[in-house]
């Protein structure tokens, strides 16, 4: 019977394949989970590493009112648990400080989530530290269970710095994918010692060796553009609207195509402003796909870009997953030198690499790029190697496998 809780936002989605792939890694390694997701799917595919998870899933109540019998049960069991009263105290507590309506629903959930766990639940782990932290959060106070987090991006930015600075103090230990997030949430922590990087890396089995040697396109042939490659969500972070002004100040001599791949609530937005740039016709907007059609566009661009940046709200990437796919197919990269990206990006070695919010330079580097193809060749296989030498998904779980590791296991062991 599973002994490992996993608390995640919602399962499954397209934009967090790290997250299945650690999965489907700690059942393959033996350890017996279940996956407790805060809401149904919305994407309408899924990746094929999804369909090799065969851990129970469990979906809470994604608003209270739309299961009250299952609510109101969960109350009623979760108030005979001996934690119910301490849980109770911190729900109001950080009610006061935030009286919304996401608050009382996250407090409903954990009840929901405590009052169905099996007896045989050892350990609760969450994927992110702000929504599914806090339902995590008052479920192990409920059921006196240890609980452990991995923080990623949006999560540390946005979440309040109260909040941060008592979750880190009552969770076990903490991960975070960049060394940015690392040393901002180990300067938050009571121990410092809580808080590790722990890169997600590439699953590289999924993943084909880089493609032959690419068409030395060079923007000057009108029948023949350079392909230019863009995966993300349509969102503020991701900096899209500078990436189409910098589009719109290329040389028209230039001849390119761009390809977006990802959905989000900005596309309809960012469809216009491309027409109204005269962009249109150089555009093909996919929406969301698949991973294995997002490694076949990888294969068949030229130039990989992203713009991120901060959004206004203090939410910003991480270290964009999509940049270490791309490169893994030898894909030259252009981004910005912001949050974690030098963490894999090189500057002149394994990319290119302009500041964030400036499409002028942001234009610059890609008409440099789009007009030499050596020099695509030359990044993209030396981001090719340096992802396959410092980013390995292998042994970076192996250390997250032995965190998670039930009690009862490792005794066996």
């Amino acid at each position: 019977m599973p002994r490992l809780a996993v608390f995640l936002k919602g399962y499954p989605r397209l934009s967090e394949t790290f997250i299945a792939q650690e999965i489907l890694a700690l059942q393959r390694a033996g350890i017996e989970l279940e996956i407790v997701s805060l809401r149904r799917p919305t994407d309408l595919a899924s990746h094929p590493v999804h369909r090799e998870i065969t851990a129970p899933l469990r979906y809470l109540p994604e608003y209270l009112h739309e299961a009250p019998l299952r609510v109101l049960s969960g109350w009623r069991r979760a108030r005979r648990l001996p934690g119910y009263r301490a849980a109770r105290r911190r729900f109001l507590a950080d009610l006061r400080r935030d009286p919304t309506r996401g608050r009382l629903r996250r407090f409903g959930q954990a009840c929901v989530a405590a009052a169905e766990l099996g007896p045989e639940t050892e350990r609760l782990y969450v994927h992110f530290l702000h929504t599914p932290g806090s339902v995590a959060r008052y479920t192990a106070l409920l059921r006196g269970l240890p609980w452990a987090a991995s923080a990623h991006a949006r999560d540390i930015w946005t979440t309040p710095e109260w909040e941060k600075r008592e979750k880190l103090a009552e969770l076990d230990w903490l991960v975070t994918c960049t060394a940015v997030g690392r040393d901002h949430l180990a300067a938050l922590a009571p121990d410092p010692g809580r808080v590790s990087l722990l890169y997600h890396g590439l699953d590289l089995s999924r993943f084909p060796p880089p493609p032959g040697q690419r068409p030395a396109r060079d923007g000057a042939d009108p029948g023949d553009p350079v392909r230019l490659l863009s995966i993300g969500r349509a969102v503020e972070k991701k900096g899209y609207d500078d990436l189409l002004d910098a589009l719109a100040r290329l040389p028209e001599t230039l001849s390119w195509r761009l390809t977006h791949i990802g959905g989000g609530a900005l596309a309809d937005t960012l469809k216009r402003r491309a027409e109204a740039l005269g962009l249109s016709g150089r555009i093909v907007w996919l929406g969301p796909r698949a991973q294995e059609e997002v490694i076949a566009a990888c294969r068949a661009a030229d130039l990989f870009v992203l713009a991120s940046r901060e959004a206004g709200d203090g939410d910003r990437d991480g270290l964009p997953n999509v940049l270490m796919e791309a490169q893994s197919q030898g894909l030259a990269c252009l981004s910005t030198r912001f949050s974690a990206i030098p963490e894999l990006i090189v500057e002149g070695e394994t990319g290119r690499l302009v500041p964030p919010r400036d499409p002028a330079a942001l234009a610059e580097a890609l008409a440099g790029l789009i007009a030499d193809p050596a020099e695509r060749a030359r990044l993209g296989a030396a981001g090719a190697a340096r992802v396959r030498k410092a980013f390995d998904f292998e042994s970076n779980v192996a250390r997250l496998v032995e965190r998670l590791a039930p009690r009862t296991q490792i005794a066996a062991d």
